[in-house]
């Protein structure tokens, strides 16, 4: 019992998830300090140079088909903003409150998902296709700047490459369908596509970044198995 119950401490799952932000932070202000941002609009025009030889530059596409409809956007840019992260957050607070004997597992996979895509962020940067010229802004058309230097403290602007957004949909939606039945299971399994729709739709992210994201919330579940 003890050894149970020791497992799960709730000062050790905030720190290590402060840990893990400031981690996140630290990668921010290292490539915004120096050209990042220029870096990054370069490596968003190789990538979709990349996507058009492969021709798999469909993100203008899915854009068009959604900003002429207002009240669609206005749910994309809610799932985009803050439902992805909740759900994720949320769950990981529902197995550790049910003391889930799977709840470190999952813990540990979503962990593994925002930790492995730090390198790559800086090494990579890549600025979002809502910068580029061609795309539109939906959180900007609505009134939300996230491009403003209050906000910028807190995220890094220029880390398109892998969405991480995915890599939680992937680990949360593996999570969620392996303790489901029936349409539940279905609903769960279809989590991360809806999620690559909306970071797509909202020029928030590129096919590539949505590709990668998935690679790499799968491996995360497969080496935390």
């Amino acid at each position: 019992m003890r050894r149970g119950r020791s497992s799960f401490s709730g000062t050790r799952e905030v720190t290590l998830g402060l840990g893990a932000y400031a981690a996140y932070l630290a990668v921010r202000h290292a490539v915004l300090a120096g050209d990042g941002r220029e870096r990054a609009r370069r490596n968003a025009v190789r990538l979709l140079a990349i996507e058009r030889k492969l021709g798999i530059d469909v993100e203008g596409a899915v854009q068009g088909a959604v900003v002429g409809a207002p009240r669609l956007v206005y749910a994309l840019n809610g799932c985009y903003a803050g439902l992805n992260v909740a759900l994720s957050v949320g769950w990981l607070l529902r197995l550790f409150r049910r003391r889930d004997p799977g709840f470190q597992r999952e813990r540990s996979a979503a962990v593994l998902a925002f930790a492995g895509a730090l390198p790559v962020f800086l090494a990579l940067p890549v600025a979002p296709p809502r910068t580029q010229v061609g795309y539109v802004d939906t959180l900007g058309e609505a009134g939300v700047d996230i491009e403003h230097p209050f906000l910028v403290r807190f995220y890094n602007p220029i880390a398109a490459l892998p969405s991480q957004h995915v890599a939680f949909a992937v680990v949360t939606g593996g999570g969620l369908a392996a303790r489901s039945r029936g349409l539940g299971r279905a609903v769960a399994w279809a989590y991360a596509p809806v999620v690559s729709l909306v970071v797509v739709a909202t020029a928030n992210h590129y096919v590539l970044d949505v590709a990668a994201g998935a690679a790499l919330g799968a491996l995360a579940r497969a080496l935390t198995r």
